[in-house]
C-alpha cells in the first residue's frame, strides 16, 4: 500500500511540474520611461523589460502621443527579456502612451501598455496618426501572435498534460499490480486476524 501511495504522489508531483511551464506567461518588471514618470526632456528610446525572454518575430510597440500621433520610429528589437523601440523626437506635451504585444516564452500573447508624461513640449513631428482598427499591419500581427499561440503555448500544453496522464495511469497499474503479486502481505494480515 505504501509503494502505491508513493508512485501516485510521484505522478501527481509529475504532472504539477509537466503542467507549471504551460501556464507561465511573461510579465513586465520594468520599464524604461517608468509607469507615470514626468519627463522634462524626451527620451531617445523606449525599454520594456520583461520576467521571461520574449519571442523574436511577433513583438509591436506603438508609442501615441496626446494628439493621437504616432511616435516610434523604427520596429521594436529584442534581446532577451528586453523589448526596445527608438523614438522619434516628441512634440505636443501631454500623457503618451506606450502599447505593447508581445508573444510570450510559453507561446501565448501578452499585452499592455505604461504611459508617462512629457511636461515640456518639444519639437518633433509624429509619423503617423494612430492606426484604425481596421489596420492591416496590426491585424497581420495579432493574427500571426493568435496562431503561435494555438501552436506552441495550447498544443504544447495538451502534449504536457497527457503525457503526465500516462506517467500517472502507468504508475498506478505498476502499483497494483506489486500489491497483488505479493501475496505474503496477504497472508499476514490474515493470521493477524485469526489471532484475535
Amino acid at each position: 500500500m505504501r509503494r502505491l501511495l508513493t508512485v501516485l504522489l510521484l505522478a501527481c508531483a509529475a504532472l504539477g511540474v509537466a503542467v507549471t511551464p504551460a501556464q507561465a506567461h511573461n510579465v513586465l518588471t520594468g520599464s524604461d520611461p517608468k509607469e507615470g514618470a514626468q519627463l522634462q526632456s524626451a527620451p531617445e528610446q523606449v525599454t520594456l523589460e520583461f520576467d521571461q525572454p520574449a519571442r523574436q518575430g511577433f513583438t509591436q510597440v506603438s508609442v501615441t502621443g496626446p494628439d493621437g500621433g504616432r511616435w516610434e520610429a523604427a520596429q521594436a528589437t529584442v534581446s532577451g527579456s528586453k523589448v526596445v523601440t527608438r523614438l522619434r523626437p516628441l512634440g505636443p506635451a501631454g500623457d503618451y502612451v506606450i502599447g505593447y504585444r508581445i508573444l510570450s516564452a510559453d507561446g501565448h500573447p501578452v499585452s499592455g501598455k505604461v504611459t508617462f508624461t512629457l511636461t515640456v513640449a518639444g519639437a518633433g513631428t509624429p509619423a503617423s496618426q494612430a492606426p484604425a482598427a481596421g489596420d492591416t499591419q496590426a491585424a497581420d500581427l495579432s493574427a500571426q501572435a493568435a496562431e503561435a499561440a494555438a501552436n506552441g503555448g495550447a498544443g504544447m500544453a495538451i502534449v504536457w498534460v497527457m503525457g503526465a496522464l500516462v506517467l500517472l495511469g502507468a504508475g498506478t497499474v505498476i502499483a497494483l499490480r506489486r500489491v497483488a503479486s505479493s501475496p505474503g502481505e496477504t497472508v499476514t494480515l490474515a493470521e493477524g486476524k485469526g489471532d484475535e
